[in-house]
């Protein structure tokens, strides 16, 4: 059932996306617009004409002179009214500009496919907004690296199956996620260092029609790829069909993968410190957390986080889907589908990786508590140390382990059923055979000196691999977080 009257329903003129509208950055979402795409497209045929040009088609100064006059004056409605009459993308765009540029008209697009602009294009956007996420994931590193450092020795519990485990630090575990980002950035790295364009290929990736133009010197056609490549910067991948290899985009999705679950990972875990009260993510001064609890400080950014990474998750399959179905040479089954998954992937990780700056760069601590549930749990954790002093002591190594284990059980009754704070020690120190007043005991229990190297770790960490990885980084565009 409709909530509007018919009568209001033209009125509904589109859909906005949340990715777009919401989530993502505005320097993500102008390099991911129609107005963008339309602009490297015509770069494209620009400097195809170019390199016709230099060698030797009947292309004229003039023509390219005019073509570069008029590059960037878009017409979005013109080209929208174009394609409703032909029913093509690229033809649209082709005689859209040549309602603007009368003499280039007849040779824009000379001797290529529509491939020739969408793969490129898309290929060329895609560096670009890698390059964006490059330095939105060094913006990250940044801000983790300045609270890792800040915390490097701060003793702390640690958790294995979120269970108490060994101690370690506030640092140490922050240079955990750090870590996991250094290698997304080594792979991003690799990945726009390795990406190519599709170059120039004719229609089926033959050629042949820029061999005819050149009167089958393919010496020449050659020349024409490589000239046109150093124009847009990127080399061409060396064989395509119709489209360059949709494993471009499953190369670009595995990146998107595993920042998505790099950031993950880092989300939930302050999800659980969030509710331990030992860490929390940033809360504003007027922000509400519940609408029916006005006491809560839910960690709603670091949510947002696992909510936009599930999201990301679920692309990949589907584009491993499409590059395994491609037929032959090509088929348009790809078409609509890469529409949606690229651009919604690196808008949703744009996104992410904005969120994660701004949790990381603001993360509050609270070390009374992180010290007090540590002292909770470790007289526990102290047994090897207790045991080898009482043995120094002469007591018997056996009997007093078996003695420690009798009372740490009876410890953990009291804690669990009674919640009454860690009676261990006391319970140690009652027995003779331990040769130790409580507060011996106590003094032997220096949170330091059970986080063996994590705070050296986190420090040489920071200084080596981190800093190199920040090595020449520029900050990203700023971005607005809409909470």
């Amino acid at each position: 059932m409709s909530f509007l009257p018919p009568s209001d329903l033209p009125e509904l003129e589109h859909f906005e996306h949340p990715l777009s509208s919401r989530y993502a950055s505005k320097a993500m979402v102008r390099l991911l617009s129609p107005l963008y795409r339309m602009r490297v497209w015509r770069r494209l045929w620009i400097a195809l004409a170019e390199s016709e040009r230099e060698l030797g088609l009947p292309i004229t100064e003039e023509q390219i002179v005019e073509m570069r006059q008029t590059q960037d004056a878009v017409d979005l409605p013109s080209i929208a009214k174009h394609e409703a009459a032909l029913r093509h993308d690229v033809m649209a765009a082709i005689h859209a500009w040549g309602d603007i540029a009368p003499k280039a008209r007849p040779i824009v697009h000379l001797g290529a496919t529509s491939c020739f602009v969408t793969d490129n294009g898309d290929l060329l956007i895609c560096q670009e907004a890698l390059s964006l996420l490059r330095s939105r994931l060094q913006d990250v590193i940044a801000a983790l690296a300045g609270f890792a450092e800040q915390w490097a020795d701060q003793p702390t519990l640690g958790f294995t199956h979120f269970q108490s485990a060994q101690p370690t630090t506030v640092g140490k575990r922050a240079t955990l996620w750090l870590q996991d980002l250094l290698l997304d950035l080594e792979d991003l790295n690799h990945l726009i260092a390795t990406t190519p364009v599709r170059g120039v290929k004719g229609t089926t990736g033959t050629q042949a029609s820029f061999l005819e133009l050149f009167e089958g010197d393919g010496a020449k056609v050659e020349d024409l790829e490589a000239r046109f490549c150093q124009k847009v910067g990127f080399p061409a991948i060396p064989v395509s069909g119709q489209t360059a290899t949709r494993k471009l985009e499953d190369r670009i999705g595995q990146i998107l993968c595993g920042i998505a679950a790099s950031a993950s990972k880092f989300a939930c875990d302050m999800r659980l410190l969030q509710h331990l009260k030992e860490v929390e993510e940033p809360f504003e001064k007027n922000q509400i957390g519940s609408s029916a609890m006005p006491y809560k400080r839910n960690p709603m950014r670091s949510e947002r986080i696992n909510s936009l990474a599930r999201f990301v998750l679920g692309l990949m399959p589907s584009t491993y889907q499409t590059s395994a179905t491609q037929w032959m040479e090509r088929t348009l089954d790809d078409s609509a589908h890469r529409r949606l998954t690229i651009s919604q992937g690196l808008l949703a990780v744009d996104a992410i990786l904005v969120l994660y700056k701004n949790v990381a760069s603001a993360l509050v601590v609270y070390p009374r508590m992180i010290e007090a549930r540590l002292a909770q749990e470790l007289p526990f954790m102290a047994a090897e140390v207790l045991l080898m002093e009482a043995v120094k002591r002469g007591g018997d190594r056996q009997d007093l382990h078996e003695k420690f284990r009798l009372a740490a059980l009876e410890a953990g009754k009291a804690i669990k059923e009674e919640g009454r704070p860690n009676p261990l020690l006391k319970l140690l120190a009652a027995d003779p055979a331990w040769r130790m007043t409580e507060e011996e005991l106590a003094a032997m229990l220096d949170a330091k000196r059970f986080t063996g190297r994590a705070g050296d770790q986190a420090k040489a960490f920071l200084g080596r691999e981190v800093a190199a990885a920040l090595k020449g980084h520029k900050a990203a565009e700023a971005a607005e977080v809409r909470v």
